[in-house]
């Protein structure tokens, strides 16, 4: 069937229309009810995405020696001082009772001899609050307890294999989603509450720890659909991905396959990083030694990296005989590539793994459109700062997640039909209907994720982010079809463009952007850098109090 004259296949209408399927999606979800939701994922329910791939843990304050307090403290340490405190608080606060709210729906934590909880620890927390299971498949247990409350529930449906498209929206208001199905069909999905849980843009590099789903659509959906974005400069590259061990900073695998994750709660039992000869580099580092902030170690890596050295992760002394009990899955990895990390260390490089920034949200998850909420690592609440503190994430997902569905369930937003919403629709269909695929979309994606890991990562500078800036921009105009068809290529050209111009327009180090030419934090640059995108993919930075900001063909307003 042809609807509403735009070439649509179908028409679907909801209360709710969540996008993605990891732990702040379903956790909306299912908040939601009584609600009618409908969740649209882009692999199958349970599968694909960041959430099962969380080995290191969820972060709680439910140890006896621990408190929200303290749990706060460390998180703000962690984020160079661009966390909102307030946020902060509600997160580590609400932390407990969700975790509770998780046992509740017959999730598996890891257990002691006692049958209390137990708790590890991670990079830069002062306690062991970090909970586990199965060792280091935390996320993999969460989504399963999650998927299976989503199968019990009938106000909930799920949609398998459908890409979201843009957003529909009519001066400024949100109104749906144009999706296309796993058969081709192109979909209308309305709905007056749209939340975007899509993750983060791990993708965008040559390296990372991110599955192939994670290429920042929804990010790249709200901005063109106009909402604001923040502090989208800041990436955490994991320090301890497992690399091939070649010498230098490009492991060697293929680019866009997800580089193994090494979690942190090994260094947390004691593992430590050496170089070639053996030397335990990161006691010259940081008094916290392998436990640093993540930029720390990840630099530290990186700069031995660069100078032809290799770095290992020596567990054998921690860990040694435990590690198939204690770290079955990392030991899986470890023996499909022909390593036993029970008696040798272990090659690692680090690998980009997490967006801080994201779109703009409040404390329940508002975006600046209305009708649109975010949570999970697309949004940016302000928690994590500049750098986020280790397995704060899933923590995160989860808190802000049921603080969206809370938002939702007390407005019980009513089905409209507001103006213009046809129009809108029609507008949003038609990179649908140039497909998910287009000429040069293979040749384009390799240059971006080039570009992005050779001057977006680790170490920046102002010549390299104003030639990604301008290198980015060419390969907008050289690409047309691609950088306007439906698919995952228009979508990292636009979140890379986007990056890029942030990150020239912040002249500090802090938190997870670093730039040689600026190796300090500045404390006129302790603020959010917001920005939205204009109609022709440039950034527009909103900073009026530091003038002359103009970046990436924007201006500073």
């Amino acid at each position: 069937m042809n609807v509403l004259g735009g070439g649509f296949d179908g028409v679907s209408q909801s209360d709710v229309l969540v996008v993605g399927s990891g732990i702040a999606g379903l956790t909306a979800a299912l908040g939601c009810v009584p609600l009618r939701v409908t969740v649209l994922t882009k692999a199958s329910l349970g599968h694909g995405g960041s959430s099962p791939w969380a080995q290191g843990g969820i972060a709680a304050a439910v140890g006896a020696d621990d408190s929200p307090a303290l749990h706060a403290a460390d998180t703000a340490a962690a984020g160079a001082g661009l966390n909102d405190p307030a946020v902060v608080d509600l997160l580590t606060g609400e932390g407990p009772q969700r975790v509770q709210a998780l046992l509740d729906l017959g999730a598996r934590f890891d257990r002691d001899a006692a049958g209390r909880l137990a708790l590890g620890r991670e990079a830069a927390h002062s306690r062991r609050r970090i909970l586990h299971a199965r060792g280091d498949a935390t996320g993999a247990e969460i989504v399963r307890a999650l998927v299976e409350a989503v199968r019990r529930t009938p106000e909930i449906e799920v949609v398998d294999g459908a890409f979201a498209v843009d957003l529909v929206a009519e001066d400024g208001t949100v109104s749906g989603v144009v999706a296309i199905h796993p058969d081709g069909r192109r979909m209308l999905h309305l709905a007056p509450a749209v939340v975007l849980a899509t993750g983060g843009l791990g993708q965008l590099y040559l390296h990372t720890t991110n599955p192939r789903e994670a290429t920042g659509d929804g990010l790249a959906m709200a901005a063109r659909a106009g909402a604001r974005l923040t502090d989208v400069e800041f990436v955490q590259f994991h320090p301890t991905a497992l690399s091939s061990g070649s010498a230098g900073p490009d492991d060697g695998s293929p680019a866009g396959d997800p580089m193994p994750l090494l979690t942190e709660a090994l260094r947390g039992e004691g593992a430590i990083l050496v170089d070639q000869n053996g030397y335990r580099f990161m006691a010259d580092e940081h008094p916290d030694r392998e436990l640093a902030p993540r930029d720390v170690v990840a630099r530290a890596i990186w700069r031995r990296l660069m100078a032809g050295d290799r770095v290992y992760l020596d567990s054998r002394a921690a860990v040694g005989e435990r590690f198939p009990e204690r770290f079955p899955t990392v030991f899986a990895l470890c023996q499909e590539r022909g390593l036993d990390p029970r008696t040798e260390p272990i090659p690692v490089a680090p690998a980009a793994h997490y967006h801080m920034g994201g779109i703009a949200v409040d404390d329940h998850g508002r975006a600046s459109l209305p009708g649109l909420w975010a949570c999970g690592e697309v949004a940016a609440t302000g928690v994590h700062g500049a750098n986020r503190l280790a397995s704060n994430s899933l923590l995160e997902a989860l808190v802000f997640g049921a603080r969206v569905a809370e938002d939702l369930v007390a407005a019980r937003p009513a089905l409209r039909t507001p103006r213009g919403l046809w129009a809108a629709a029609r507008r949003a269909g038609e990179a649908a209907g140039r497909g998910l695929e287009a000429p040069g979309d293979a040749e384009l994606v390799a240059a971006v994720r080039r570009i992005a890991w050779k001057r977006l990562g680790l170490v920046r500078d102002e010549a390299g982010l104003t030639s990604a800036v301008e290198e980015l921009e060419r390969l907008a105009e050289r690409y047309p079809q691609a950088a306007q068809a439906a698919g995952e290529a228009r979508n990292l050209l636009a979140i890379g463009r986007l990056l890029a111009a942030a990150a020239l327009a912040r002249r500090e180090s802090r938190g997870g952007h670093y730039r040689t030419d600026f190796p300090l934090a500045d404390p006129e640059w302790q603020r959010h850098l917001h920005i939205t995108a204009a109609p022709d993919g440039s950034a527009l930075i909103e900073t009026p109090e530091i003038p002359a900001l103009a970046a990436g063909g924007g201006h500073g307003r």
